[in-house]
């Protein structure tokens, strides 16, 4: 049971002109107002019967938008917010005005979503119950408290999880949860302490791949560290080339369930270390997230090979013989081999 998209928007208007709306997410009902409107703020602090000092958390319909809400953070949030959102995670995080810190979360609720893209604001969105109260799991529940103290109410039935999202305090090094959840300590621990190796390439069909299944292998069974792999210029998911993952099988690795991804900014935000083949894909790294530079290196700066620090980019094989394949293979291994005893 969802509302018309009409009364979404219809909500939507009522908060950028200040109003307060009752409306579902997949944990509990809330109460939501814009959170740039400070009169709008204030009003609802006193719905709610809130204590003074104590914040909102943020509402947004897009993961990106924690880069216009925080100050840059690092890795681990990134983590927790590519596997969790959308979904029932808080993070507090330094807010990009300098005064603090910030909750921001990313519902997985269609209505939820909807009304904070319509609203093209981030939304103030507490539970929608007096403070003390329990939160409510219907638009009934919410109303019993805040009838007649809101503007209006978007009612889609029952909530899908029961209980308020997780909050995790990411400004300190090691990720605390303040408020458990559906998401525990144990699981933010095991994601967030998980070391990402990314390799990036052009197509991620060539050296990226070899690379990736050639660290996999050389790793073994040792735990705690995830090997992916991604491209700058991929548009659609494709295999990896017959003559990779022909390569890759004289290794000893069967590449043939391999599909492409593109390189995204999530990607390179949550990845602790970063490996191109090239100095052009180090540079194309750089303009999507300067503030990787830190994590990003060369490949082939790992490897051995003599006068390898003249030339450190890896041609590309696509298009040539096997036996350029397999040339490149090997030229990937040797540094591999480097990568594989400093991680």
């Amino acid at each position: 049971m969802y509302p018309e998209f009409d009364k979404i928007a219809r909500c939507a208007q009522a908060i950028d002109q200040g109003g307060l709306v009752v409306f579902p997410t997949e944990t509990v009902y809330g109460v939501g107002a814009d959170y740039s409107n400070p009169k709008a703020l204030q009003r609802l602090q006193e719905v709610k019967k809130r204590p003074d000092g104590k914040p909102f958390s943020v509402l947004v319909w897009q993961k990106e938008a924690i880069d216009f809400l925080a100050e840059p953070v690092g890795t681990a949030v990134y983590k927790l917010i590519d596997e969790f959102w959308p979904g029932p995670l808080t993070v507090v995080v330094p807010s990009k005005d300098g005064t603090g810190t910030i909750g921001i979360r990313m519902p997985n609720h269609t209505v939820a979503l909807s009304l904070a893209r319509e609203a093209r604001c981030p939304i103030a969105a507490p539970s929608a119950n007096f403070h003390g109260n329990r939160p409510p799991k219907t638009c009934q529940e919410a109303l019993r408290d805040l009838d007649g103290l809101v503007d209006i109410a978007l009612d889609a039935g029952p909530v899908s999880v029961g209980e308020e999202s997780s909050v995790v305090d990411v400004t300190q090094p090691l990720p605390k949860v303040l408020r458990e959840g559906p998401i525990t300590q144990k699981d933010v621990d095991a994601l967030t302490k998980e070391k990402i190796v990314l390799f990036v390439c052009t197509g991620n069909s060539c050296r990226s791949v070899m690379a990736e299944y050639l660290l996999r292998k050389m790793l073994d069974k040792r735990t705690g560290i995830k090997v992916l792999s991604a491209g700058t210029g991929v548009l659609f998911n494709t295999e990896a080339s017959s003559e990779t993952v022909e390569a890759l099988r004289k290794e000893g690795m069967d590449a043939s369930e391999h599909r492409s991804q593109p390189l995204t900014r999530t990607l390179l935000k949550k990845a602790d270390l970063i490996l191109t083949m090239s100095q052009g894909h180090r540079q194309q790294v750089l303009e999507k997230v300067p503030s990787a530079g830190s994590r990003t290196y060369l490949l082939r700066e790992f490897g051995n090979t003599p006068g390898s620090r003249l030339n450190l980019d890896i041609p590309d094989p696509i298009g040539r013989s096997p036996e350029v394949y397999q040339e490149c293979l090997l030229t990937i291994k040797e540094s591999i081999k480097r990568v594989a005893e400093l991680i």
